[in-house]
């Protein structure tokens, strides 16, 4: 195996560390896992060698996956957490309507009252 043989590998072999983490954590990172994990067994097809004997027609070119699927090795939990509810979006912007109206109505009057003066 060449030294960038090598280098391919460990970089592969760091990218599935890296898919099979985000597939414990659960959440957003679980959905990058399996993706992450086929990134990986693509790059270990690009190693140099194997490029090498591809091109002469020595090596396999079926595109059979390397690494199999990544799954969660801890059980995921059944229920999501409920998100922290806030105040209604439409009462926010309702309340926000009614106070810049009120303030424009304000600032006409008052401007209309100097004017007369």
């Amino acid at each position: 195996m060449t030294k960038a043989d090598q280098l391919v590998d460990r970089a592969a072999t760091r990218l599935r560390e890296i898919a099979n983490k985000a597939a414990r954590e659960g959440g957003v990172a679980a959905k990058l896992a399996q993706p992450l994990a086929d990134d990986a067994a693509f790059l270990r097809k690009l190693k140099p060698s194997l490029i090498l004997a591809r091109a002469k027609g020595e090596a396999r070119t079926d595109g059979k996956p390397v690494d199999g699927a990544v799954s969660p090795s801890e059980p995921q939990p059944g229920k999501r957490r409920k998100p922290k509810s806030g105040p209604n979006p439409f009462l926010v912007v309702g309340i926000a309507l009614v106070a810049g109206v009120a303030l424009a109505k304000i600032i006409d009057w008052k401007t209309r009252g100097h004017a007369d003066d």
